[in-house]
């Protein structure tokens, strides 16, 4: 994702610890990853809550994967809430399933409608599905096998898949 961003112009870094957050940002990206270490992580280090607030201030948001199970207002593992729900920032007002889609060798590329756009490729690894949809103002901008795939709402872009993997 970093590469992207680069390429678009924007001056990148990571946020490791709290003084980082003092360079001031126009866009937070929110990788994939595992979303029980990034949160985990989030909230040992003091980022957690400087983010969210930063995030309910309007501060936009580019979320894969990963990234949207940490701004999903509900998480389910496995049919039921996830047991620590104090991880996740819990701003988007959709519930997502983690790896809905399969382990790590259940991964696979499709081809999709994006923002009206189609033939657009779309890398699903360990995705979680969009499983609810909590709000009227959450626009859908892309679907796979019925659910919701990648969402817009307020200042928060968020996709089950991986885009950064097929723009540059």
């Amino acid at each position: 994702m970093e590469a992207y961003w680069r390429a678009k112009g924007a001056d990148v870094f990571e946020i490791r610890q709290r003084a980082d957050l003092s360079r001031g940002m126009d866009l937070l990206a929110l990788p994939g990853g595992e979303s029980t270490v990034q949160g985990k992580l989030l909230k040992e280090l003091g980022l957690f809550d400087p983010l969210k607030s930063a995030i309910d201030g309007g501060l936009p948001v580019f979320a894969t994967c990963a990234g949207l199970i940490l701004l999903a207002e509900k998480v389910e593992d496995g049919g039921e809430r996830t047991v620590r729900p104090e991880r996740w920032f819990g701003i988007l007002p959709v519930a997502v399933r983690r790896n809905a889609y399969g382990r790590q060798l259940g991964s696979f590329t499709t081809r999709g409608t994006f923002d009206g756009t189609p033939d657009v490729p779309m890398t699903f690894i360990r995705a979680p599905a969009i499983s609810a949809i909590f709000s009227p103002d959450v626009e859908v901008l892309s679907t796979f096998d019925g659910h919701p795939t990648a969402v817009r709402w307020r200042n928060i872009t968020a996709f089950t898949w991986h885009p950064e993997l097929h723009i540059g």
